[in-house]
Formats: C-alpha cells, sequence, structure tokens
C-alpha cells in the first residue's frame, strides 16, 4: 500500500492523465487486496477521489459505481487480467490494457448522459430552485421522486431505483439522515422504512405533510 500511494503522487506530479491514475490505483488496490471486505467499493472511491481532485466531478451527477452496476459480469470480467489473483503470483505485473480501457469507456459513458441531459434541458425555462432542492444531487433527486407514488421507502427499493448495491445505499442513506432531508419512519423495526422531512413533502405532489 505504501509503494500505492508513493506511485500515485509520482503519476499526480508527472502530470500523468487523471484517467489512467485513477484506473490503475483501482485494479492496484483490488489487486492488493488489504481489507477483510470492502476492498472493491475502496478502489472505486479512491478512484472517483483521484478523478475528483483532477477536476473530473463525476458524482454529482452519475457515478462510475451506477456504471458499472448495470453489468456487474462485464465489470468482473474486465478485473479478470491474470489468471493468479494473489498480488505476489504475477497479478500486480499484468498487462493492464484491456481493464484500462474498460476504466476509460466507463468514464466516457458517464459524461455521454450528463451531455444528453444538459441538451435535453438547454434552451427550456424553469423556475429557480429553491435552495432546499439545489443541494440534492442526482441520487438524491432519484430518492425524492420515489415519494411521489407512496409515502415511505425502504433501503431495498432506493437501491433499485438507483441501480447500486444495499450497502453502498445504506452509506448514502446516513448522510441522507445527517442532511436532514430523509427521516426513520420506525426505528423499532427491523425492515425500516424512510419517510420525506416536513420541508421537502411540499415538493411532492400528492403526498400529505405530517
Amino acid at each position: 500500500m505504501a509503494d500505492l500511494v508513493a506511485w500515485i503522487a509520482q503519476a499526480e506530479a508527472e502530470q500523468t492523465p487523471a484517467p489512467v491514475i485513477a484506473g490503475i490505483a483501482h485494479y492496484q488496490f483490488v489487486t492488493i487486496h488489504p481489507f477483510y471486505d470492502g476492498n472493491g467499493r475502496t478502489a472505486r472511491a479512491l478512484a472517483t477521489l483521484i478523478l475528483y481532485r483532477q477536476g473530473y466531478d463525476l458524482g454529482r451527477y452519475y457515478s462510475l459505481e451506477e456504471v458499472y452496476a448495470e453489468d456487474l459480469p462485464v465489470y468482473y470480467a474486465a478485473l479478470q487480467t491474470h489468471p493468479h489473483a494473489n498480488y505476489y503470483e504475477g497479478r500486480a505485473d499484468a498487462d493492464l490494457t484491456e481493464w484500462l480501457a474498460y476504466f476509460v469507456s466507463g468514464m466516457a459513458a458517464v459524461f455521454q448522459r450528463v451531455a444528453r441531459q444538459v441538451q435535453e434541458q438547454a434552451g427550456q425555462a424553469s423556475a429557480p430552485e429553491p435552495a432546499a432542492l439545489r443541494q440534492l444531487d442526482r441520487r438524491a433527486r432519484v430518492v425524492l421522486g420515489l415519494f411521489s407514488q407512496r409515502e415511505s421507502v425502504t433501503a431495498a427499493e432506493m437501491a433499485r431505483a438507483l441501480g447500486l448495491a444495499p450497502r453502498t445505499v445504506r452509506d448514502l442513506i446516513g448522510g441522507w439522515l445527517a442532511d436532514g432531508w430523509l427521516v426513520l419512519a420506525d426505528p423499532a423495526r427491523k425492515s425500516r422504512r424512510y419517510h420525506l422531512s416536513a420541508e421537502y413533502r411540499h415538493f411532492i405532489g400528492g403526498i400529505t405533510a405530517e
């Protein structure tokens, strides 16, 4: 891990393209496999951080996590660049051309989706959004939209709507609860459901405020 951190710093100092650094860091982190669990999620978070620091702000619109979740078998196949899973059996020195091509194509897919959104919204006059809505990113807005047809939603329903793993969505929910727009409906129940806070209910048609 110390070598990986040092390599990332050196690559950034040498102005290696950020997508290349992020893709290699993602692969090598998974290869090193420093944790018992959560290595994949941490590798994707590391790649996103590297991109973000170089000006590639993907997370507010679409995340790499969502792109991979659309076809997990293809994602896992792209990571299989060497017959050995062990770092010390040659995997760390494998040819990463195919993996990097997959990684960069995932980034391209994200930006193409954002470009389509911008084109669709260009020239459409609309009233300024309330400040409370402006602070919500795309994933939060998708979840907000779920409340147009129901009073409460579960983490599993949010995961399906976002195309993300349940564990990833649970992490997002923690932040949304802290932000105050999402409220835990019944803490005592094992199957937890979530409500919108009273402040946000009036943004959704057909939902009665508490």
